[in-house]
């Protein structure tokens, strides 16, 4: 028995709650993950796992020793690394996941200059906007917008995300231009945003000073996907909130206005975003450092409160 092997796949198997997703994480057969577990615990003479019809769940002898597994692995990795000169070319599969806007147009526009850099990482990109389970879900790392709830996560703040209010031509020429936020409220259509999470719909906001203004009537419409959401703003179906850097080219072709420029909205923090015991990894830490690197360079990616 590959002794190494078999901590990786009992720490797969906590990690994901079941055997099968650990198995299809890790792309393995699931006879071959359970069989590595089950030698471990006959190698060491103590139950790991209790196993039920839907998931397992760890003893107390198995806690402490995922525990110790994971900072043992981490190590081992990090000596790896260090031996091969991994941290000059990682290499290996990487799971990352963003949302869609980001995908479209940041991720995906750039990947060439990613590849160049890094050939030796064989990318599998997740694209939704749909909170993922890092652990459970094996994602190597994602980027997200918003405060962060899962404390125990490590994160790293790239960037800031501006807000602006806008709205079509033609949906202009039709309802006219609101000269106050209070205007939307009557003879008005709304896009809204709503969690495909959590289904929390987000009204339009509007903030000047210490002034705050949200729209309280019912939206026309409410899109739980950004690029969707843009594009129901741009056919004209209402006036929404994007952020500057989806609005950017839009604005530069005339296909939308920016409207209430003087009300603003809160930035919105953007993180990348790891377990933390991948802290040590050299192809997680090399594409964070790239992504890090993508926002600095983009001013509409690193606006700060005025």
């Amino acid at each position: 028995m590959d002794q190494i092997q078999a901590m990786r796949l009992f720490a797969r198997v906590v990690e994901a709650g079941t055997f099968t997703r650990a198995a299809d994480s890790l792309q393995l057969p699931k006879g071959t993950v359970t069989k590595h577990v089950q030698a471990l615990e006959e190698r060491l003479r103590v139950k790991l796992l209790n196993r039920t019809t839907r998931r397992v769940t760890v003893t107390a002898d198995g806690a402490a020793y995922y525990d110790r597994v994971v900072r043992l692995l981490a190590d081992f990795d990090d000596i790896e690394a260090s031996l091969s000169q991994a941290r000059a070319t990682p290499r290996g599969r990487l799971r990352v996941d963003v949302g869609t806007s980001t995908a479209r147009l940041l991720i995906i526009p750039r990947l060439a200059d990613f590849q160049a850099r890094y050939p030796d990482i064989q990318l599998d990109l997740g694209v939704s906007d749909r909170t993922v389970d890092l652990i459970g879900d094996n994602v190597d790392c994602v980027i997200r917008g918003g405060e962060l709830a899962d404390q125990s996560l490590v994160a790293r703040r790239i960037g800031n995300l501006e807000f602006v209010t806008v709205a079509a031509p033609s949906y202009l020429t039709q309802y006219g231009t609101p000269q106050h936020p209070l205007d939307l409220e009557q003879g008005h259509r709304n896009i809204i945003y709503f969690s495909p999470v959590s289904m929390r719909r987000y009204p339009l906001e509007f903030h000047r000073g210490n002034e705050v203004i949200e729209i309280s009537n019912p939206a026309q419409l409410a899109v739980n996907e950004a690029n969707a959401y843009v594009g129901a703003v741009v056919a004209g179906h209402g006036v929404g909130q994007i952020t500057s850097f989806q609005a950017q080219d839009h604005l530069a072709r005339g296909e939308l206005v920016q409207l209430l420029p003087e009300w603003g909205q809160p930035l919105l923090p953007v993180y990348v975003v790891y377990p933390p015991n991948r802290h040590l990894s050299a192809k997680v830490r090399a594409f964070v450092d790239w992504a890090a690197e993508m926002f600095a360079q983009d001013p509409q990616l690193q606006r700060s409160a005025s």
